[in-house]
């Protein structure tokens, strides 16, 4: 796969998966720029309580987090945009057919059946989104080949 220097995770509220999707990217990819937004963002909320419990619990930190809204021009200034729903890349060609090109799923190489939302929901429900989501990480960690000892 060619060499990335952007990425921009999304999902829903950017307050649950796509900040923890960032972060684990962020983490094993140095020289990549990585962040975050939703599609129908809680725009300025940190990152969800139960979720920050569950990645810190994992060694993995969601502090600063500050969800924002997606935009054409968020989705533009990122070469890989990588979603956590097949709906989500439908809601992203549409506001901007533009990137359908650059839109894959997060978990493309887990066989893509998306990542469900956690939101509202059990911890056992946020623990297994976070699982999910760090094995998809993984994924795109080995395929992007700029892995630096970590993961």
């Amino acid at each position: 796969m060619a060499q990335v220097g952007s990425i921009l995770v999304v999902c829903v509220g950017n307050i649950c998966r796509s900040p923890v999707g960032e972060r684990l990217l962020a983490s094993a990819l140095p020289d990549v720029s990585v962040s975050s937004a939703g599609i129908g963002a809680v725009v300025g909320a940190p990152a969800d309580k139960v979720m920050r419990e569950v990645a810190e619990a994992e060694g993995v930190s969601l502090e600063g987090h500050v969800a924002r809204q997606f935009t054409a021009e968020i989705g533009a200034a990122h070469e890989l945009i990588l979603v956590m729903e097949a709906g989500h890349r439908s809601e992203i060609a549409r506001i901007a057919p533009h990137l359908s090109g650059r839109t894959m799923l997060f978990d493309q190489w887990l066989g893509g059946q998306g990542i469900p939302d956690p939101y509202r929901k059990p911890i056992e429900a946020h623990r297994a989104a976070f699982a999910q989501i760090r094995a998809a990480a993984e994924g795109w960690v080995s395929r992007l080949g700029r892995k630096r000892g970590q993961g």
